[in-house]
């Protein structure tokens, strides 16, 4: 969506933050969430309780990683894989961050989510891949992300957590969520045997038959 001022931008990232305890997919300050606004990039900050959190503690960014905080903020401490997935991404607007349950019970086990259920178009392909563990924070975790997102809006990180990204907050949001049922479902196969998995060319007549559908803002 459009905003019409930074405060109104300022507000939907830290609603946002509330949003993902309200649903589930994180727990205290462990996630983080960031916005393309102009030209430069909004994010949550480091340590600060999502309850507790105004629009003015958004940390604002510039693309070559200069920060501002009128209150005396620090930008949390994923920022680097943030603005470089919204440098190397042009499509992408928002990038959310979490460590839900099931997304890090796979990605503490290294294992990428396959194609269990035509919903995993949600992620662009046939899988939600699972990109190397790296140090949380680091140039190198930023690397590892972006390759994991090449061709893919989500990913998880190996014993971490994971990231989901789209054109609009919404869209990231929802597809965190998509992400994390998916998680869940593919964790409740393995506790009875391997899942039969869609083909390749199922995934992609889902994508072709979708058209628009994934890039909605509103599902």
């Amino acid at each position: 969506m459009k905003y019409q001022n930074i405060y109104q931008a300022r507000s939907a990232v830290v609603d946002a933050c509330n949003q993902m305890t309200k649903l589930g997919i994180n727990q205290g300050t462990s996630g983080n969430i960031s916005l393309r606004y102009d030209n430069i990039m909004l994010i949550s900050p480091s340590g600060i309780p999502y309850e507790n959190m105004e629009p003015g503690d958004i940390v604002e960014m510039t693309m070559d990683g200069e920060w501002h905080a009128s209150k005396g903020m620090v930008p949390s401490s994923e920022w680097r894989f943030h603005l470089d997935i919204l440098k190397n991404k042009p499509a992408v607007n928002a990038v959310v961050h979490a460590h839900p349950t099931y997304c890090t019970t796979l990605a503490i086990l290294n294992k990428p989510i396959p194609a269990i259920h035509y919903m995993i178009a949600v992620g662009g392909k046939n899988d939600i891949p699972c990109a190397p563990y790296a140090t949380y924070g680091t140039e190198e975790l930023s690397e590892y992300a972006l390759a994991a997102l090449r061709d893919h809006h989500a990913c998880l990180l190996a014993n971490h957590g994971m990231i989901a990204t789209g054109k609009s907050l919404e869209k990231a949001m929802w597809t965190a969520l998509e992400v994390e049922v998916l998680a869940h479902q593919y964790h409740a196969c393995l506790q009875v045997g391997e899942p039969v998995l869609l083909s390749d060319d199922e995934i992609d007549r889902v994508l072709k038959k979708w058209g628009e559908y994934g890039l909605r803002e509103s599902n």
